[in-house]
């Protein structure tokens, strides 16, 4: 919060202008944990529910404020009064907040796909969080900016600077200043500008080509938590009690029969003959390498009880790896072959291949509504075809650089004197890549929506593309700086956490959004949009006239 009233002050330099934002985005937080609330009587809720959504909604409604004050005294330095800035800033700047909501609800929908409670549940809080924050803003800041908008300004405490640099602009041309001339220089070099940053993302990308997905142990607590050094402590003294064994239900099967006995025995025998695994045991004993092992009478008791039920008989198989993102092949092996009968397979390695086939299986539709989604809300806000691919690609390309980074640091186990201390795995968790993708491509989508709002205005005021693209930039770069700079503040408190998986939420969602609000926005959107020129704006007629229609414009 200190950090967040900071930047806010930095922007504004008034203390009024800097606490509505704040007032907000306190408003958003408390009507966030009172929709977590009613959510986790409806259904199973994350335990990192609160942390995620809580940081979202502030974050959030902070920006969303944040742009709707700048937009009322850029109105107000342009002359007109409180009233009528008000209006302009709700048809204008509100209006995009309510647009920019909707793309990150929309990328946030596509968790409810996957049927993972820990995804679904924080697709329902992230979308509810999410309107949340863009209701509390749009009702809230107009009403405080028509209560004070007139006493704004009065505790600018960077009053001579600003005049300075109004000045300044005043003498010299808004072409003389920063994020503009940062635009003219991009779109003098268009193609060297492209060509550079996209080498510099798929650098970024490649480590993503080792992912190894696994599932969280008791490695993602502090190395010092009680629960982890007893977990280290049982597997360095007792090895075979942290044996993870893939287990094998056999329902209604009757292992003290003859025959029964003959089949399981024939059915352990081929098991334990499968690559990877190291023994096998079962009812009627244990198997190594299609061999029985020698089994004493007390011994054959012991077994026939604790692999024996009414409901039927289980197996044990000892893989010969013992991190079950190594032993998923066992598993595949293990159900492709014939049993004596119906068979269930568990345990963590199971687990783990039945999440990786789910989001595989799911993943393709998940980004079918997030691309589809974007792709229609942009056109009706932009009335282009080019502009929603370009702007789909350009956050694919920037989130596989995230992705690619997060392999490099949390599954290589790089730079923790950076993030701070946790402990490598040589995986990364399987549903935290889905969800860092659902809320960072919402938010890219959110800094590109208030730029690209700013450009089609000066387009349709008659600038050219070049013009257009410069004006966008410099009303807006140092504004989605600001912005990004909060969220990256919110995002860098679960970063902080000594849970590797918040840290990994944490870390991805302040690259991602780092990368988008510098790199991204700042180059390689100015030279995209250059070298496509007039373009950039192109839809055939049949749906030129379908965006007159029914086009979100002013």
């Amino acid at each position: 919060l200190p950090i967040t009233l900071l930047v806010l002050l930095l922007v504004f330099g008034s203390a009024i202008a800097a606490g509505l934002p704040l007032l907000v985005g306190a408003g958003a937080v408390a009507g966030t944990l009172a929709v977590l609330g009613l959510l986790a009587e409806a259904t199973t809720m994350s335990t990192y529910a609160l942390n995620l959504t809580t940081a979202l909604g502030f974050g959030l409604a902070v920006d969303y404020s944040l742009f709707l004050v700048t937009r009322f005294r850029e109105e107000r330095r342009a002359g007109r009064t409180v009233e009528d800035a008000v209006v302009i800033t709700v048809r204008t700047a509100g209006r995009t907040v309510v647009f920019s909501a909707l793309t990150v609800a929309l990328s946030l929908s596509a968790l409810l796909l996957f049927p993972m409670p820990f995804l679904r549940s924080l697709g329902y809080a992230g979308i509810a969080v999410t309107a949340l924050a863009a209701l509390t803003a749009v009702v809230l800041i107009p009403a405080m900016l028509a209560l004070v908008g007139h006493r704004l300004d009065r505790t600018d405490l960077f009053a001579p600077i600003r005049r300075r640099i109004t000045r300044r602009r005043d003498r010299v041309g808004e072409d003389q200043l920063a994020w503009h001339r940062i635009a003219a220089v991009v779109m003098r070099r268009p193609v060297l500008i492209l060509v550079s940053v996209s080498a510099v993302l798929i650098v970024l990308v490649l480590p993503f080509a080792g992912v190894r997905f696994g599932l969280l142990d008791h490695r993602t607590l502090p190395a010092d938590h009680p629960v982890a050094e007893t977990a280290e402590n049982l597997a360095r003294g007792f090895p075979a009690a942290a044996e993870d064994p893939i287990t094998v239900v056999l329902p209604g099967r009757d292992a003290t029969t003859v025959i029964g006995q003959d089949e399981l025995d024939e059915y352990a025998a081929r098991l334990s003959t499968l690559p990877g695994v190291a023994t096998v045991e079962t009812a009627t004993g244990g198997y190594v390498d299609g061999q029985p092992t020698a089994t004493t009478g007390p011994q054959a008791a012991v077994l026939e009880a604790r692999y024996t039920a009414a409901a039927g008989t289980w197996v044990a198989v000892t893989p010969s790896a013992t991190d079950p993102a190594d032993a998923r092949s066992v598993v595949r092996d293990m159900r492709d072959q014939p049993a004596p009968g119906p068979v269930l397979v568990g345990g963590s390695a199971a687990t783990l291949v039945d999440a990786t086939d789910t989001i595989a299986d799911r993943l393709p539709w998940a980004l079918g509504v997030i691309a589809l989604s974007t792709f229609v809300l942009l056109f009706l806000f932009t009335g282009s075809l080019l502009i929603p691919v370009k702007a789909i690609v350009t956050n694919l390309l920037s989130l596989s650089a995230t992705f690619g980074a997060l392999v490099y640091v949390f599954q290589e186990g790089h730079l923790r004197w950076l993030v701070g201390d946790f402990t490598p795995t040589g995986t990364l968790e399987t549903t935290l890549p889905v969800l860092i993708f659902c809320v960072a491509f919402g938010l890219s989508m959110d800094y590109e929506i208030f730029l690209l709002s700013r450009i089609t205005e000066a387009h349709r005021n008659g600038a050219t593309t070049t013009e257009a693209v410069a004006q966008g930039l410099q009303r807006t770069g140092g504004l989605i700086t600001a912005a990004a700079a909060i969220l990256v503040t919110v995002f860098l408190a679960l970063a902080a956490s000594n849970l590797t998986a918040l840290k990994v939420i944490g870390v991805g969602l302040t690259l991602a959004i780092v990368l988008d609000a510098t790199i991204v926005r700042g180059l390689l959107v100015p030279a995209i949009m250059r070298l496509a020129g007039e373009a950039n704006w192109w839809a055939p007629a049949p749906l030129r006239r379908l965006h007159h229609r029914l086009g979100l414009t002013d």
